[in-house]
């Protein structure tokens, strides 16, 4: 009987644990508030936007003027995955275009684009 207890116990203690997963909440990249892009202007430095925004996630040695801002946070027990894509074209040291908001591409079921 005592070992009977024994196997009940360990299979309830094992259900119950089962059911405490804990999600971690996944933040990647440059996190980007509105008043800070709202700060970034046509013919800024690249030091000043380096200074508001910070170092740019993603570089290009194919083009060297143009920095892209990525965030992506996905809460852990939460459906609410935030996406920004900022992207800031230079010319020479100067801001040319800031492009805000660029969709982000989600990855086709298949995994074809």
């Amino acid at each position: 009987m005592h070992r009977l207890r024994t196997q009940l116990f360990t299979f309830f203690a094992a259900l119950l644990l089962s059911a405490c997963v804990y999600e971690l909440d996944v933040q990647q990249g440059n996190k980007l508030e509105a008043d800070d892009i709202e700060k970034i202007q046509v013919g800024m430095t690249r030091s000043q936007v380096r200074f508001v925004l910070g170092t740019p996630v993603v570089g290009d040695v194919f083009h060297k003027d143009r920095w892209d801002y990525l965030y992506y946070y996905d809460p852990g027990r939460s459906n609410n995955i935030e996406r920004r894509w900022l992207i800031v074209w230079f010319d020479g040291n100067r801001v040319r275009e800031v492009q805000r908001d660029v969709p982000v591409q989600e990855p086709s079921p298949s995994g074809a684009s």
